[in-house]
């Protein structure tokens, strides 16, 4: 079994995935990382090279290059339930979390970030309005769990996240 963890950029989905993981005893894997060490590019240059697109299709084998594995949490990347294909892989994969947070919040937590070619725009902020409003029924069919992130550190979800799935995974 697995823990997929969905959202928006700076929700914390690598941040938490990592000390999730270390609580439960599980590796951890970031699909961008994958999608990263396989392009031998950065994800702005995949996206200049190949634009959002070949960089959907990175993540979407990304995820399939995974089906099969145990005892992960996977951190994927913020667009990755916008593709259709995904939502099955994501499921079959295993329990998913959607670490969901204000745009506000994730604004302040991404402003000073250069490597989020989405955000490289005049109006990042409305960006990740924009962004928020469009993804979050997605985010919500995809999802098994939802916990919200505005309040909480990094250190709160991640226990959260991993006594939920003790839970769960005792069902």
């Amino acid at each position: 079994r697995n823990i997929i963890i969905v959202g928006l950029m700076g929700s914390g989905k690598s941040t938490v995935g990592r000390m999730a993981a270390h609580s439960l005893g599980f590796g951890f894997v970031d699909t961008d990382q994958i999608i990263i060490e396989k392009a031998r590019k950065t994800i702005p240059d995949i996206f200049a090279a190949e634009g959002e697109a070949g960089f959907r299709q990175r993540e979407t084998e990304a995820l399939k290059s995974l089906l099969g594995k145990e005892g992960l949490v996977i951190a994927t990347g913020g667009g990755i339930v916008t593709q259709p294909a995904n939502l099955p892989i994501l499921k079959q994969l295993g329990y998913v979390v959607w670490l969901n947070a204000d745009p506000n919040t994730l604004y302040q937590r991404t402003v000073h970030s250069n490597d989020r070619p989405l955000l490289r725009n005049h109006d990042p902020a409305a960006t990740l309005r924009h962004l928020y409003e469009t993804r979050r029924p997605m985010y919500q069919k995809a999802s098994d769990l939802q916990i919200g992130t505005d309040d909480l550190t990094a250190q709160d979800v991640a226990y959260g996240l991993a006594e939920s799935v003790r839970v769960y995974f005792r069902e």
